[in-house]
């Protein structure tokens, strides 16, 4: 048997390869144990700019000097909460909706018209753990008017937890209270959609000879005549990108309240409320949901890079 000249395309730890059901994916809160309150923040891409920054990096060859660095732009809008979920042995036991709640939830889910359920009257012996669905107030925004809602893990004891609800009901929690400048993220959403495509472009393979019989941008072969079925590692045409997707350890570079100092970008406008720049490129089209969360796994190289921002340009 010939030795084999090519390994196989496209990772099979992603599969089905089809679109996500929801913008905003679900995401293991347990594994996650940094944070200060809540484990994640709801925001939105606004686009890739170029930063002018001083690096301050330990034992960097550029240390000291003024350097470019692509970085993308997060418009960061206040949250809610909008319900708070008791769990018990890893099930929902109970859920209490928030006191106040605005009216574009109304769009997103039905909300009851009378609720008497306090977070008071559940008791602790019914529950284990606590998590908070939280929604954005999109129409600070200007280009946004319905919420995102997704559930968001907490952080510290059960009286710990109970206390930072209590705290926030009814109120705005900003990104500033939750997330810190050079501190690590990972950000999770969904990729750019692109539709049907062929399995040159889907998995990359190669390119048969030109003279090849039935198509040049096909696989050789599907399979063996026995087992008589195409299996689901076949590289074959199908949808490609709207894929949920994380990208880990992302710098902050820098955060705060917008006033002037972010450019007007494209596809996007003016960003109006909080925002937050974080180095390199994150997954999505401009005004695309996507979800901070705390770190799942901290590397020191890029912990330890430290930078003074001098300049945004689009």
């Amino acid at each position: 048997m010939p030795s084999r000249k090519s390994p196989r395309k496209g990772s099979l730890q992603f599969w089905p390869r089809k679109r996500a059901e929801k913008h905003l994916p679900s995401v293991n809160w347990d594994a996650i144990k940094s944070g200060k309150n809540l484990k994640g923040f709801i925001c939105y891409k606004a686009g890739m700019v170029s930063v002018e920054v001083l690096d301050n990096s330990a034992n960097s060859m550029t240390k000291g000097k003024k350097i470019i660095i692509p970085a993308t732009v997060l418009e960061c809008p206040s949250m809610k909460i909008f319900s708070v979920r008791f769990y018990k042995d890893g099930k929902v036991a109970k859920e209490v909706l928030a006191g106040k709640l605005d009216k574009e939830l109304k769009r997103k889910v039905k909300v009851p018209k009378t609720y008497s359920k306090k977070i008071e009257d559940v008791k602790s012996d019914e529950y284990d753990d606590l998590r908070v669905i939280c929604y954005s107030v999109a129409k600070q925004t200007g280009f946004r008017k319905k919420p995102d809602l997704s559930e968001l893990g907490l952080k510290g004891t059960i009286e710990e937890k109970l206390n930072f609800i209590k705290e926030n009901l009814d109120k705005e929690i900003s990104v500033t209270n939750v997330f810190a400048k050079d501190e690590l993220v990972d950000l999770r959403g969904l990729t750019r959609g692109k539709g049907f495509q062929g399995p040159v472009r889907r998995f990359g393979i190669n390119l048969k000879a030109h003279k090849s019989e039935k198509g040049v941008r096909r696989p050789g072969s599907l399979g063996p005549w026995h087992p008589a079925r195409v299996t689901f590692r076949v590289p074959m045409a199908g949808q490609l990108g709207m894929f949920t997707r994380v990208i880990y350890n992302n710098k902050i570079i820098d955060m705060g309240k917008s006033e002037g100092q972010i450019p007007i970008l494209k596809h996007f406008g003016e960003v109006k409320t909080n925002y937050m720049i974080v180095k390199g490129s994150i997954q999505g089209v401009a005004k695309r949901q996507l979800l901070i969360t705390s770190p799942l796994r901290e590397t020191k190289r890029t912990k330890k890079k430290n930078y003074e921002l001098l300049g945004v340009k689009a």
